[in-house]
């Protein structure tokens, strides 16, 4: 699956088969479902579900809890949109599936 598949299954009511929880996260945020992609970042319990869940907070507006997720991630706080910064985390993760 590539960026513009996952961006085309929004149009779905359930995420695509056989993405893992940080995907399913990313899905359900882009669906405006903040709580369901918060519950599955918190149970992707390592650094990518806590880049994840890093994305969540900042796209929340909550700066300080997303910065204690990017370090549990390794990872600074990008400087670029939510939306830029939502898309290399989709396509990032889809390249590792």
């Amino acid at each position: 699956m590539n960026l513009q598949e996952f961006k085309d299954s929004l149009n779905n009511d359930i995420p695509p088969a056989g993405v893992d929880l940080a995907l399913q996260a990313m899905w359900y945020e882009a669906k405006g479902n903040w709580d369901t992609a918060h519950n599955c970042a918190q149970d992707k319990d390592d650094q990518i579900g806590a880049w994840v869940h890093a994305y969540l907070h900042r796209q929340e507006g909550d700066d300080w809890n997303a910065d204690y997720w990017y370090r549990r991630a390794g990872r600074t706080k990008p400087n670029q949109t939510l939306e830029e910064e939502w898309a290399n985390i989709v396509e990032t993760l889809l390249s590792q599936q």
